[in-house]
């Protein structure tokens, strides 16, 4: 090629050692996008960030790369609810029907409550999910699994309570009890609740607590409430504003919203 070219051999060497490496640039991008996503990032979320940035790589090679420098994304598993509470026997029905896909925000939001352990002491975590674009728009913590935890979540919300047209839970006491229900009456908010026994009726509440064991309560540990908080707080923010969901094509759940609303205009 040189020959071909007219070019010297001194000066194609020269060159190709002078330009930085693309196999360097993809490892250090690995890396970065890794590390900036809370390190739970897989090869399959690695590559769609890194086909953002116009680089084209391959899961195999994202996998030996992640190999070589050690970086293991978590996992999720099915979590053992070792104190199962009795079902409370609400006339209201599942008006969810497990249809999980809305075309407006606050169409349907769900909820429910999971467990980290505090100074070797069990605290609980609400979440409300809007089915919309699966962001988290309120949360809570506390020492307590009960209707003030989940009333927490609710005044947290930054948006209009009245917009909110469908509240989906389990058949927890702390979602169908009196406080709450002054909540629902308040904002005129349609309720739903899941069959007695049956969590697949609230199943992206429970996917997303997976998500929530795997990539914020596991290998993290928590001295004090006040530290829970705090992190709960930077990772809602993450999870809302830049994590990428595979259910969203692969979009943050603003970004999604965002642009959702752009088309219907």
């Amino acid at each position: 090629m040189c020959e071909i070219l007219n070019v010297n051999r001194s000066s194609y060497y020269y060159e190709s050692k002078k330009q930085p490496s693309t196999d360097d640039e993809v490892e250090q991008a690995v890396i970065r996008i890794f590390e900036e996503n809370q390190r739970v990032y897989g090869a399959r979320k690695i590559k769609v960030e890194l086909q953002k940035q116009g680089k084209i790589v391959s899961r195999r090679r994202i996998g030996r790369l992640m190999k070589k420098h050690g970086l293991v994304s978590v996992y999720t598993v099915a979590q053992y609810k070792p104190y199962p509470s009795s079902c409370n026997q609400s006339p209201i029905q599942n008006e969810l029907n497990r249809e999980f896909t809305k075309v407006e925000p606050l169409q349907a939001v769900v909820s429910d409550l999971t467990y980290v352990r505090v100074a070797k002491k069990w605290h609980y975590i609400c979440l409300l999910i809007d089915l919309f674009n699966r962001e988290i728009i309120g949360h809570s913590c506390g020492k307590f699994k009960d209707a003030a935890l989940v009333y927490q979540a609710f005044a947290s919300v930054k948006g209009n309570l009245h917009q909110i047209q469908l509240f989906h839970t389990d058949r927890g006491s702390e979602f169908k009890n009196h406080t709450i229900d002054e909540v629902i009456n308040t904002f005129d908010i349609k309720r739903s609740l899941s069959m007695k026994g049956c969590p697949y009726d609230n199943a992206v509440a429970e996917a997303t607590f997976k998500l929530i064991k795997a990539e914020f309560v596991r290998n993290r540990q928590f001295e004090s409430l006040e530290q829970l908080k705090r992190e709960l707080d930077q990772y809602v923010k993450w999870f809302n504003e830049t994590r990428i969901h595979s259910t969203l094509g692969y979009l943050s759940p603003k970004i999604y919203k965002k642009q959702a609303l752009k088309k219907s205009v």
